[in-house]
């Protein structure tokens, strides 16, 4: 890696108040690599041998069986997968693919284990990564459980908007496709929904969905802050 490419790794949180030595012995061995869209970064049931780290762009975790597939997160920059999969080293429950072109950081399995038993902050570090991700695995479960298909693609709408710090036009940041997968649903399904939010104002225009009535939507939708707020 070039020393401009380790300053800005060294201000992310993950490693912005580890020990020198720590980041160090942490970093040998590891890369920093640039991958196109659409490229399948590892495979559900291999031995977890790097730690990824995006530092620039969206990687779609994913799982298949019998014939079907789904999309399971998003990752996005500044985050990490598979993280549970290298501190247990295990195999990784899930396959992962860019959906955009990426800039991902690669530490091997072994350093981040090392890391961990050395330095109890990045061990604290390591720690609440893992508590974030969970809690963002229960919330998105509780949504799956809890509503309906129309119910959550209103919810993902209404925090689009929010994301985007936008008023009412937003832009979906993925193809229908994935979205679909996201959200537990077939494509038809999205379609459908997104025909069930027209008596709510939702105007929707390939990736551009506009927003005509807040209030209904809001009134349809019911966000709760248990599963909707990031905050939390």
């Amino acid at each position: 890696m070039r020393l401009e490419e380790h300053a800005a790794i060294r201000q992310l949180d993950l490693f912005s108040d580890l020990a020198d030595e720590t980041y160090t012995g942490l970093l040998k061995g590891a890369y920093l690599q640039t991958i196109p869209p659409h490229v399948q970064l590892i495979t559900e049931g291999d031995t977890a041998d790097f730690l990824y780290i995006v530092t620039e762009g969206l990687v779609e975790l994913f799982a298949g069986s019998n014939g079907r597939e789904t999309t399971l997160k998003l990752a996005g920059t500044s985050s990490t997968f598979i993280l549970a999969a290298v501190l247990k080293d295990a195999v990784y429950l899930a396959s992962a693919r860019t959906t955009q072109k990426s800039q991902l950081l690669l530490i091997p399995a072994a350093n981040v284990r090392e890391a961990v038993e050395d330095d109890v902050e990045f061990s604290q570090s390591m720690v609440q990564e893992l508590a974030d991700d969970y809690r963002g695995l229960m919330k998105a479960l509780k949504g799956h459980k809890l509503r309906s298909t129309t119910e959550r693609l209103a919810n993902y709408l209404l925090q689009q908007k929010q994301a985007q710090e936008v008023s009412l036009q937003i832009t979906l940041p993925h193809d229908k496709k994935t979205l679909a997968s996201l959200l537990g649903m077939t494509p038809e399904n999205l379609s459908r929904a997104f025909g069930g939010l027209n008596k709510y104002g939702v105007e929707v225009n390939a990736r551009e969905v506009r927003i005509n009535n807040l209030e209904e939507l809001e009134k349809f939708a019911r966000p709760s802050p248990f599963i909707d707020d990031d905050a939390l």
